[in-house]
């Protein structure tokens, strides 16, 4: 199957397979969450992006290899529904930024700091700190070394926007921490997996900065 990025809940799986990580993309629950299974392909160890719902699919798709962590991007209720049964179930270590950590029910067991590594065998995803959705937003970008970087952005980033904020002030932090911290950084290439809906790339989104900072959403 080529991979779209486009999902829907209880249909199959998305898998992109790149030379050195695997990326499974599924939908689940009433808010259309997306849920990310990043495998190693060298050693097999796996990680979970956001267990949002529906704790017996994600441990479908998870398998029969184990599960290292589960990551969750930030503290809204809709990404982490299936946390408990999927910590339960596979022993797999929790980790989340310490600002959204108290909004978690399951204990965070690894603070993620912006610009920390997070390893996957022999992967690894580069954390950054965005504030403006939430206190302790992260998004994660896993740089291939034989292609280009992929950005797994939670809700702080998705096609044509940035994430929901609460005010001005979130508005204005949020877009300077993805401008600044992204797009500056990061190239067009970059493919973007967002928490909730179809995938972009930062190039196809680029062009709208403009538009989104005057119209402040």
């Amino acid at each position: 199957m080529t991979y779209t990025g486009k999902v829907s809940v209880g249909g199959p799986a998305q898998v992109r397979e790149l030379p050195t990580l695997i990326v499974s993309k599924i939908a689940v629950g009433p808010y259309n969450n997306n849920c990310y299974l990043l495998r190693c392909r060298a050693t097999g160890e796996q990680v979970l992006i956001d267990a949002a719902d529906d704790a017996p699919r994600l441990l479908e798709v998870i398998g029969p290899d184990g599960l290292m962590a589960v990551i969750t991007t930030h503290g809204h209720s809709d990404h982490w529904q299936a946390l408990a049964a999927i910590v339960q179930a596979t022993g797999a270590r929790t980790m989340a930024h310490s600002l959204d950590a108290i909004d978690i029910p399951v204990p965070t067991q690894t603070f993620l700091d912006h610009g920390q590594s997070v390893e996957i065998g022999d992967c690894a995803l580069l954390v950054t700190h965005l504030v403006g959705h939430t206190a302790g937003s992260i998004s994660l970008t896993y740089d291939d070394p034989s292609g280009h970087a992929h950005l797994f952005s939670g809700d702080c980033l998705f096609p044509g926007g940035i994430g929901r904020t609460q005010s001005s002030v979130d508005f204005t932090s949020l877009y300077e921490g993805v401008v600044g911290k992204l797009f500056d950084v990061l190239p067009d290439e970059t493919w973007v997996y967002p928490g909730h809906g179809n995938d972009t790339t930062l190039g196809a989104e680029r062009p709208q900065l403009g538009e989104w900072w005057e119209r402040k959403w």
